[in-house]
């Protein structure tokens, strides 16, 4: 969003009874931060599991798609409790990210973590020995765990970096 467009979105939905509601209940934001975080640590767990598994670093005797069909699923509600818990959260404090860019960043490092998560997850639904084929995908898996991995740490970076960056 520009600038004004933010502000003045940001104004309106700040005057809004739901957002009054969470502002003014002292109880709501930190019980949305929590599970909000808590959110996160499943997420991320789950990933870097699957990740270290593609690494090679972490149960390789099991089969890469028997760990994915345990892990990734957990991925998707954990992704749906963050987006409801961050869409309050916004809702609740939005001068705070919607006139930040490190949301920003935070949210489009997202969409290529979801991005990067549909193609695992599709790729090993449509072959599951693929990833571990030959020598060359291998470097391709590990490549995408290494990418996942900083991508996942930076967006928990940024998520908490909001607090430090926001506007007056």
């Amino acid at each position: 969003m520009t600038g004004a467009i933010a502000g003045d979105f940001a104004k309106w939905l700040g005057a809004t009874p739901l957002s009054h509601t969470i502002q003014t209940a002292g109880w709501i934001i930190p019980a949305l931060q929590t599970i909000h975080i808590l959110s996160i640590g499943v997420l991320f767990s789950a990933a870097v599991i699957v990740d270290l598994r593609l690494w090679g670093a972490l149960q390789r005797e099991v089969p890469l798609d028997d760990v994915a069909r345990r892990f990734l699923p957990v991925i998707w509600p954990a992704v749906l409790v963050l987006l409801i818990t961050g869409g309050l959260l916004i809702v609740g404090e939005p001068r705070r990210s919607l006139l930040n860019t490190t949301f920003y960043l935070k949210m489009t490092l997202l969409g290529f973590a979801l991005v990067l998560t549909v193609v695992l997850q599709w790729s090993l639904s449509a072959a599951p020995e693929f990833w571990d084929k030959d020598r060359g995908r291998r470097i391709g898996a590990r490549v995408a765990a290494t990418l996942s991995i900083l991508i996942w740490c930076c967006i928990i970076f940024a998520g908490r970096w909001i607090a430090y960056t926001q506007v007056g």
